[in-house]
Protein backbone atom coordinates (compact mmCIF):
# COMPACT_ATOMS: atom_id res chain seq x y z
CA UNK A 1 0.00 0.00 0.00
CA UNK A 2 2.78 2.22 0.86
CA UNK A 3 4.07 2.03 -2.83
CA UNK A 4 0.66 3.09 -3.56
CA UNK A 5 0.11 6.00 -1.62
CA UNK A 6 3.74 6.85 -3.02
CA UNK A 7 2.71 7.19 -6.25
CA UNK A 8 -0.78 8.75 -5.85
CA UNK A 9 1.71 11.30 -3.87
CA UNK A 10 4.08 11.98 -7.10
CA UNK A 11 1.11 11.46 -9.69
CA UNK A 12 -0.67 14.05 -7.16
CA UNK A 13 2.58 17.01 -7.34
CA UNK A 14 2.58 16.13 -11.64
CA UNK A 15 -1.02 16.64 -12.17
CA UNK A 16 -0.94 19.84 -9.78
CA UNK A 17 0.14 22.47 -12.29
CA UNK A 18 -2.97 21.10 -14.93
CA UNK A 19 -4.75 21.56 -12.08
CA UNK A 20 -3.10 25.17 -10.99
CA UNK A 21 -3.97 26.06 -14.76
CA UNK A 22 -7.93 24.82 -14.63
CA UNK A 23 -8.55 26.79 -11.45
CA UNK A 24 -6.80 29.84 -13.44
CA UNK A 25 -9.73 29.85 -15.44
CA UNK A 26 -12.45 28.32 -13.48
CA UNK A 27 -12.07 30.48 -10.19
CA UNK A 28 -10.01 33.73 -11.16
CA UNK A 29 -11.58 33.89 -14.47
CA UNK A 30 -14.77 32.29 -14.41
CA UNK A 31 -14.65 30.63 -17.64
CA UNK A 32 -15.13 27.20 -18.27
CA UNK A 33 -12.16 26.25 -20.55
CA UNK A 34 -11.99 22.85 -22.06
CA UNK A 35 -8.68 23.50 -24.61
CA UNK A 36 -7.57 21.45 -21.21
CA UNK A 37 -7.35 17.96 -22.81
CA UNK A 38 -5.42 18.85 -25.53
CA UNK A 39 -2.91 21.32 -24.26
CA UNK A 40 -1.80 18.73 -21.49
CA UNK A 41 -1.25 16.54 -25.02
CA UNK A 42 0.70 19.09 -26.74
CA UNK A 43 2.86 19.69 -23.54
CA UNK A 44 3.52 15.82 -23.61
CA UNK A 45 3.73 15.65 -27.61
CA UNK A 46 6.40 18.49 -27.48
CA UNK A 47 8.72 17.20 -24.78
CA UNK A 48 8.59 14.18 -26.11
CA UNK A 49 10.44 15.40 -29.06
CA UNK A 50 12.74 17.65 -27.06
CA UNK A 51 13.56 15.19 -24.41
CA UNK A 52 14.47 12.31 -27.07
CA UNK A 53 16.84 15.08 -28.42
CA UNK A 54 18.66 15.58 -25.60
CA UNK A 55 17.10 18.69 -24.42
CA UNK A 56 14.71 18.13 -21.13
CA UNK A 57 14.81 21.43 -19.67
CA UNK A 58 14.17 23.24 -22.45
CA UNK A 59 11.16 20.60 -23.16
CA UNK A 60 9.54 22.10 -20.47
CA UNK A 61 10.23 25.57 -21.41
CA UNK A 62 8.87 25.05 -24.99
CA UNK A 63 6.23 22.92 -23.67
CA UNK A 64 4.85 26.22 -21.76
CA UNK A 65 4.84 28.47 -24.64
CA UNK A 66 3.21 25.91 -26.78
CA UNK A 67 0.40 26.01 -24.51
CA UNK A 68 0.32 29.05 -23.93
CA UNK A 69 -0.27 29.57 -27.60
CA UNK A 70 -2.91 27.04 -27.50
CA UNK A 71 -4.77 29.37 -24.99
CA UNK A 72 -4.36 31.97 -26.87
CA UNK A 73 -6.44 30.26 -29.96
CA UNK A 74 -8.67 29.77 -27.60
CA UNK A 75 -9.17 33.78 -26.25
CA UNK A 76 -8.93 34.63 -30.36
CA UNK A 77 -12.06 32.20 -30.67
CA UNK A 78 -14.17 33.86 -27.55
CA UNK A 79 -13.58 37.67 -27.99
CA UNK A 80 -12.76 37.81 -31.86
CA UNK A 81 -14.94 35.43 -32.89
CA UNK A 82 -17.53 35.54 -30.29
CA UNK A 83 -17.72 32.12 -29.96
CA UNK A 84 -19.22 30.80 -26.50
CA UNK A 85 -16.44 29.67 -24.19
CA UNK A 86 -17.00 26.26 -23.97
CA UNK A 87 -17.55 25.48 -27.86
CA UNK A 88 -14.17 27.58 -28.45
CA UNK A 89 -12.36 25.49 -25.84
CA UNK A 90 -13.95 21.81 -27.60
CA UNK A 91 -13.06 23.60 -31.01
CA UNK A 92 -9.13 24.54 -29.70
CA UNK A 93 -9.17 20.91 -28.14
CA UNK A 94 -10.24 19.68 -31.31
CA UNK A 95 -7.99 21.30 -33.49
CA UNK A 96 -5.21 20.34 -31.15
CA UNK A 97 -5.52 16.49 -31.96
CA UNK A 98 -4.27 16.77 -35.06
CA UNK A 99 -1.16 18.99 -34.30
CA UNK A 100 -0.23 16.68 -31.35
CA UNK A 101 -0.42 13.99 -33.97
CA UNK A 102 1.93 16.38 -36.31
CA UNK A 103 4.54 16.86 -34.01
CA UNK A 104 4.52 13.83 -32.45
CA UNK A 105 7.29 12.37 -35.61
CA UNK A 106 4.16 13.20 -37.88
CA UNK A 107 1.94 11.06 -37.08
CA UNK A 108 2.64 8.48 -34.75
CA UNK A 109 -0.13 8.34 -32.09
CA UNK A 110 2.83 7.50 -29.26
CA UNK A 111 6.24 8.02 -29.01
CA UNK A 112 8.37 6.59 -25.99
CA UNK A 113 11.02 8.07 -23.79
CA UNK A 114 12.43 5.91 -22.13
CA UNK A 115 16.72 5.89 -22.23
CA UNK A 116 16.68 9.59 -22.80
CA UNK A 117 17.51 11.78 -19.42
CA UNK A 118 15.21 13.71 -18.31
CA UNK A 119 14.97 16.02 -14.68
CA UNK A 120 13.91 13.05 -12.75
CA UNK A 121 16.52 10.65 -13.93
CA UNK A 122 19.43 13.85 -13.81
CA UNK A 123 18.51 14.77 -10.45
CA UNK A 124 18.33 10.97 -9.20
CA UNK A 125 21.91 10.25 -10.35
CA UNK A 126 23.25 13.71 -8.99
CA UNK A 127 21.90 13.04 -5.14
CA UNK A 128 21.58 9.31 -5.08
CA UNK A 129 18.21 9.19 -4.02
CA UNK A 130 16.01 6.20 -4.96
CA UNK A 131 12.96 7.08 -7.62
CA UNK A 132 9.91 7.80 -5.15
CA UNK A 133 12.42 10.24 -3.39
CA UNK A 134 13.81 12.18 -6.62
CA UNK A 135 10.10 12.24 -8.16
CA UNK A 136 8.54 13.43 -5.43
CA UNK A 137 11.53 16.45 -4.45
CA UNK A 138 11.45 17.33 -8.39
CA UNK A 139 7.75 17.58 -8.56
CA UNK A 140 7.50 19.48 -5.10
CA UNK A 141 10.10 22.14 -6.25
CA UNK A 142 8.34 22.51 -9.95
CA UNK A 143 4.95 23.17 -8.12
CA UNK A 144 6.23 25.32 -5.36
CA UNK A 145 8.27 27.60 -7.83
CA UNK A 146 5.34 27.75 -10.03
CA UNK A 147 2.53 28.84 -7.94
CA UNK A 148 5.01 31.09 -6.03
CA UNK A 149 4.95 33.13 -9.68
CA UNK A 150 1.83 32.73 -10.23
CA UNK A 151 0.92 34.08 -6.88
CA UNK A 152 3.09 37.00 -7.64
CA UNK A 153 1.36 37.42 -10.78
CA UNK A 154 -1.89 37.46 -9.63
CA UNK A 155 -0.51 40.52 -6.66
CA UNK A 156 0.41 42.72 -9.96
CA UNK A 157 -1.41 45.26 -11.86
CA UNK A 158 -2.28 42.97 -14.72
CA UNK A 159 -2.91 39.90 -12.23
CA UNK A 160 -5.53 42.47 -10.12
CA UNK A 161 -7.40 43.37 -13.66
CA UNK A 162 -7.66 39.48 -14.36
CA UNK A 163 -9.39 39.03 -11.14
CA UNK A 164 -11.66 41.86 -11.33
CA UNK A 165 -12.30 40.87 -15.14
CA UNK A 166 -13.39 37.51 -13.86
CA UNK A 167 -15.40 39.01 -10.49
CA UNK A 168 -17.26 42.01 -12.28
CA UNK A 169 -16.76 42.44 -16.58
CA UNK A 170 -18.66 45.04 -17.20
CA UNK A 171 -16.97 47.11 -14.13
CA UNK A 172 -13.84 46.45 -15.24
CA UNK A 173 -14.72 47.66 -18.97
CA UNK A 174 -16.28 50.42 -17.43
CA UNK A 175 -12.64 51.88 -15.91
CA UNK A 176 -11.47 51.17 -19.95
CA UNK A 177 -9.75 48.61 -18.57
CA UNK A 178 -9.30 45.90 -21.97
CA UNK A 179 -11.23 42.57 -20.59
CA UNK A 180 -10.30 41.15 -24.35
CA UNK A 181 -6.35 41.82 -23.12
CA UNK A 182 -6.89 40.21 -19.64
CA UNK A 183 -8.75 37.28 -21.25
CA UNK A 184 -6.02 36.39 -23.39
CA UNK A 185 -3.41 36.26 -20.66
CA UNK A 186 -5.10 34.69 -18.63
CA UNK A 187 -6.13 31.82 -20.89
CA UNK A 188 -2.61 31.71 -22.24
CA UNK A 189 -1.05 31.28 -18.70
CA UNK A 190 -3.79 28.73 -17.78
CA UNK A 191 -3.17 26.21 -20.18
CA UNK A 192 0.89 27.33 -20.35
CA UNK A 193 0.76 25.72 -16.51
CA UNK A 194 -1.48 22.54 -18.20
CA UNK A 195 1.21 22.28 -21.39
CA UNK A 196 4.02 22.01 -18.68
CA UNK A 197 2.34 19.76 -16.61
CA UNK A 198 2.08 17.40 -19.31
CA UNK A 199 5.66 17.96 -20.32
CA UNK A 200 6.53 16.54 -16.95
CA UNK A 201 4.11 13.94 -17.08
CA UNK A 202 5.93 12.64 -20.21
CA UNK A 203 9.54 12.75 -18.57
CA UNK A 204 7.67 11.01 -15.13
CA UNK A 205 6.74 8.03 -17.34
CA UNK A 206 8.44 8.11 -20.44
CA UNK A 207 6.16 8.19 -23.45
CA UNK A 208 3.97 10.53 -24.88
CA UNK A 209 0.36 9.00 -26.05
CA UNK A 210 -1.99 11.37 -28.55
CA UNK A 211 -5.11 10.30 -26.40
CA UNK A 212 -3.30 10.68 -23.04
CA UNK A 213 -5.45 14.06 -22.65
CA UNK A 214 -8.78 12.58 -22.69
CA UNK A 215 -10.69 13.27 -19.71
CA UNK A 216 -8.29 15.51 -18.08
CA UNK A 217 -10.29 18.59 -17.55
CA UNK A 218 -12.90 16.48 -15.28
CA UNK A 219 -10.10 15.47 -13.09
CA UNK A 220 -9.09 18.75 -13.02
CA UNK A 221 -12.57 20.10 -12.02
CA UNK A 222 -12.78 17.45 -9.25
CA UNK A 223 -9.44 18.35 -7.56
CA UNK A 224 -9.83 21.87 -7.60
CA UNK A 225 -13.85 21.52 -5.89
CA UNK A 226 -11.35 18.92 -3.64
CA UNK A 227 -8.65 21.34 -2.77
CA UNK A 228 -11.48 23.92 -2.03
CA UNK A 229 -12.97 21.67 0.75
CA UNK A 230 -9.64 20.38 2.42
CA UNK A 231 -8.37 24.26 2.38
CA UNK A 232 -11.62 26.25 3.46
CA UNK A 233 -9.49 29.56 3.55
CA UNK A 234 -9.69 31.75 0.92
CA UNK A 235 -6.39 34.15 0.33
CA UNK A 236 -5.09 33.44 -3.03
CA UNK A 237 -1.88 32.09 -1.70
CA UNK A 238 -4.36 29.22 -0.03
CA UNK A 239 -6.50 28.70 -2.54
CA UNK A 240 -3.50 28.33 -5.07
CA UNK A 241 -1.78 25.69 -2.68
CA UNK A 242 -5.23 23.83 -2.59
CA UNK A 243 -4.88 23.82 -6.32
CA UNK A 244 -1.85 20.80 -5.65
CA UNK A 245 -3.27 19.54 -2.26
CA UNK A 246 -6.54 18.78 -4.27
CA UNK A 247 -4.54 17.24 -6.79
CA UNK A 248 -2.93 14.66 -4.56
CA UNK A 249 -6.03 14.34 -2.38
CA UNK A 250 -8.12 12.99 -5.56
CA UNK A 251 -4.86 10.81 -6.42
CA UNK A 252 -4.67 9.02 -2.70
CA UNK A 253 -8.44 8.41 -2.89
CA UNK A 254 -8.55 6.72 -6.30
CA UNK A 255 -5.41 4.72 -5.28
CA UNK A 256 -6.97 3.90 -2.17
CA UNK A 257 -10.34 3.26 -3.66
CA UNK A 258 -8.60 0.72 -6.62
CA UNK A 259 -6.09 -0.93 -3.71
CA UNK A 260 -9.56 -1.69 -2.02
CA UNK A 261 -11.28 -3.04 -4.96
CA UNK A 262 -13.77 -0.28 -4.50
CA UNK A 263 -14.56 -0.57 -8.33
CA UNK A 264 -12.58 -1.01 -11.60
CA UNK A 265 -9.83 0.73 -13.13
CA UNK A 266 -12.07 2.10 -16.23
CA UNK A 267 -14.34 3.46 -13.24
CA UNK A 268 -12.02 6.32 -13.07
CA UNK A 269 -13.39 8.80 -14.42
CA UNK A 270 -17.28 8.06 -13.05
CA UNK A 271 -16.28 8.54 -10.01
CA UNK A 272 -14.64 11.93 -11.40
CA UNK A 273 -17.54 13.30 -12.52
CA UNK A 274 -19.69 11.88 -9.31
CA UNK A 275 -16.55 13.72 -6.99
CA UNK A 276 -17.39 16.86 -8.82
CA UNK A 277 -21.40 15.96 -8.74
CA UNK A 278 -21.61 15.83 -4.98
CA UNK A 279 -18.93 18.71 -4.19
CA UNK A 280 -20.97 21.17 -6.31
CA UNK A 281 -24.19 20.32 -4.48
CA UNK A 282 -23.19 20.42 -1.22
CA UNK A 283 -23.56 24.69 -0.87
CA UNK A 284 -26.92 24.58 -2.78
CA UNK A 285 -28.43 21.24 -0.50
CA UNK A 286 -26.93 23.10 2.43
CA UNK A 287 -28.44 26.68 2.13
CA UNK A 288 -31.87 24.91 0.69
CA UNK A 289 -31.52 22.62 4.28
CA UNK A 290 -30.99 26.31 6.10
CA UNK A 291 -33.83 27.97 4.76
CA UNK A 292 -36.09 25.00 5.24
CA UNK A 293 -35.03 24.79 8.61
CA UNK A 294 -35.69 29.03 8.58
CA UNK A 295 -39.13 28.26 7.17
CA UNK A 296 -40.52 26.19 9.76
CA UNK A 297 -39.16 28.51 12.33
CA UNK A 298 -41.29 30.94 11.28
CA UNK A 299 -44.12 29.26 10.58
CA UNK A 300 -43.78 27.65 14.45
CA UNK A 301 -43.33 31.30 15.75
CA UNK A 302 -46.48 32.57 13.61
CA UNK A 303 -48.49 29.67 15.22
CA UNK A 304 -47.39 30.30 18.58
CA UNK A 305 -48.26 34.10 17.95
CA UNK A 306 -52.39 33.16 16.86
CA UNK A 307 -52.14 31.01 19.79
CA UNK A 308 -51.91 33.87 22.21
CA UNK A 309 -53.99 35.93 19.98
CA UNK A 310 -56.88 33.66 20.83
Amino acid sequence: MTNQILGALELGLVYGLMVLGVFITFRILKVPDLTVDGSITLGMAVCAMLTNAGHPGLALIVAMIAGALAGCITAFLQTKAKIPPILAGIMTMSGLYSINLLIMDNGKPNISILGSPTLFSMFQDATGLDKHASRIIVGFLLCAAVVALVEFFFTTHVGLCIRATGDNEAMVRATSISTVKMKWIALAMANACVALSGAIYTQYIGSADVTAGSGTVVIGFASVIIGETVCVKKTLKVQLISTIVGSVVYRIIIAVAIKTNLFPTYFLKFVSVFIIAVALSVKPMRNWLSERKNRQRRMREAAKGGAQDA
